[in-house]
């Protein structure tokens, strides 16, 4: 009797571990996404790991799908879907991909980033925005869970982490950029500086700006704050910026509020040029704004829907196809996101069986060995400490779309 019951258990430990095995192994590559998208069959970039035995990654994103900073947020999950589906499609990796709505706020984004961790999430695209990064990174570092944000810019989400890095520039890149422009091409400017001073992004630009425009000689003849619940008036600050004979306004906020700006700027017959950074990239496609008040803004960022390298015309014309409007920066971030994602798990030698803490460790070996041309940048390298290093380019808005400067 003791010799059956030891076999009978023998035999229940085995089939205990074959279904096991089978759950680990019956993902099929299909992408799951709150945000839509058509299906696409381009191809990946060649690498170093063995072709795919059938299991995918499971990547997890949390961003803004519903509220005011939608339009982030939707831009990053189309185009992350966009390029999940052509990695599906070369074979060589794949992905499972599912997104969660974090409305752009620190504890909806951690509740977000549970229930992935809770679907089994081994990598985080995400979040979209700063502040909500800055909320899920103590969380991804006590679970070791590597993570990416194509979007959030402040050095506070990388800071101490060694597991999160950054796809778009941080924000004193921004702010010495932006002054670096303008003082190599505007040098004669009277630079106004409206900034909302209760939010990080805001806030760290134009530090950095300010600093940098000193040292190049760049005068700035107004500073002008405001918060989170006085953006719907800019009155003060624009006379002050136009009684002081400001012909440039600086804008290092996010596209609501610099719509506003646009617009009473234009009622009281004020027209200087106004420089935005990349939080104002999607201002075009706010609903309701009229894009003629636009005509003539100046953004810094690291993509242009213009450009005419094969690469991007190819991304613009899926993504059109697929959400009939031009990408914008965030969706640009996204779709390199996902490609460096893929990049760094085939450089690292990682397979889908593995756990999330494993597969950090190895991403977080690789991810300074790696050197990645995208759409936002050629030759992209990251240091230890999570900051990608790429240069910024500047577009100018003209006839309702971006394009380059002198174009």
């Amino acid at each position: 009797m003791k010799t059956f019951k030891r076999v009978m258990a023998l035999v229940m430990v085995a089939a205990l571990c074959l279904c096991c095995f089978a759950a680990c192994g019956s993902d099929n590559g299909s992408t799951t996404t709150t945000a839509g998208a058509a299906e696409t069959t381009a191809s990946a970039d060649e690498s170093k790991a063995p072709a795919a035995d059938g299991a995918a990654f499971k990547i997890g994103s949390t961003g803004p799908l519903t509220g005011d900073a939608a339009i982030y947020g939707t831009a990053v999950m189309n185009a992350a879907k966009i390029a999940v589906d052509e990695i599906n499609a070369e074979g060589k990796i794949k992905f499972e991909f599912k997104a969660e709505d974090d409305v752009a706020d620190g504890e909806t984004a951690v509740n977000a980033y549970n229930t992935l961790v809770d679907w089994g999430m081994q990598i985080l695209m995400g979040p979209v925005t700063s502040g909500a990064a800055i909320a899920v990174g103590a969380k991804t570092y006590e679970d070791r869970v590597f993570s990416l944000t194509p979007s959030g810019s402040s050095t506070d989400i990388i800071d101490g982490k060694d597991n999160f890095f950054q796809v778009c520039f941080t924000d004193p890149n921004q702010g010495v950029g932006s002054a670096d422009y303008m003082a190599e091409n505007m040098k004669d400017a009277k630079v106004a500086v409206i900034y909302r001073n209760d939010d990080a992004y805001s806030q760290g630009i134009r530090d950095t700006f300010a600093k940098e425009a000193k040292a190049k000689g760049i005068e700035i003849v107004y500073e002008g704050t405001f918060t989170k619940d006085r953006s719907t008036d800019f009155s003060v600050q624009l006379t002050a910026a136009k009684n002081a004979n400001a012909d440039t306004i600086f804008l290092p906020i996010y596209y609501q509020p610099a719509s506003v700006i646009l617009k009473q700027a234009n009622d009281m017959g004020y027209a200087p040029t106004f420089f935005g950074v990349d939080g104002m990239d999607g201002i075009l496609t706010m609903e309701g704004f009229d894009t003629k008040l636009a005509e003539g803004v100046m953004l810094l960022t690291p993509f242009s829907a213009d450009a005419e390298d094969e690469r991007t015309q190819a991304f613009v014309a899926k993504y059109k196809e697929a959400y009939g409007e031009i990408p914008n920066q965030f969706a640009a971030d996204a779709y390199d996101a996902i490609f460096i994602i893929a990049a760094a798990l085939q450089e690292a030698g990682c397979t889908a069986d593995m756990t999330a803490e494993e597969i950090c460790e190895k991403l977080v070996a690789v991810m300074p060995n790696l050197k990645i041309d995208g759409l936002t940048g050629e030759g992209m390298t990251w240091s230890t400490t999570g900051e990608v290093s790429k240069a910024p380019r500047a577009v100018v808005i003209k006839d309702g779309v971006y394009v380059t400067p002198g174009k």
